[in-house]
């Protein structure tokens, strides 16, 4: 048995890195093709028209971009990961677009995310 060289250690560090960045990088996003008989004047999302262009907020928490063949869009929210799951749960917030953390004993109270992803 011999050591782990400094090279394997470093290369190693390498894709934990690389596999964290990965991880909390993406954001939840999709596109949606329009029907060209549909799209006359915006596009469909959740049974709610939208205009052409860009749309800064949908009432579901995304950012979109609407033309005559597609909707894409992006969410504004972050899912927390890193947290107590024991003690803590999730709960959306459409106000603010966000996830709060909280306990699940006392919801009025907050709970400490360490890590998201979204």
């Amino acid at each position: 048995m011999g050591s782990v060289s400094l090279l394997q250690k470093t290369f190693l560090a390498f894709l934990v890195a690389m596999g964290i960045i990965v991880t909390l990088g993406d954001a939840f996003c999709f596109f949606k093709k329009n029907k060209p008989e549909e799209a006359t004047k915006g596009c469909m999302l959740d049974g709610r028209l939208y205009p052409f262009g860009e749309i800064t907020r949908t009432e579901n928490c995304f950012r979109c971009s609407c033309n005559k063949d597609e909707m894409r869009c992006c969410s504004l929210f972050h899912t927390p990961v890193g947290y107590d799951k024991d003690s803590c749960k999730v709960v959306f917030n459409k106000k603010s677009c966000n996830y709060d953390v909280v306990e699940k004993s006392d919801p009025s109270k907050a709970c400490p995310s360490y890590s998201s992803v979204g």
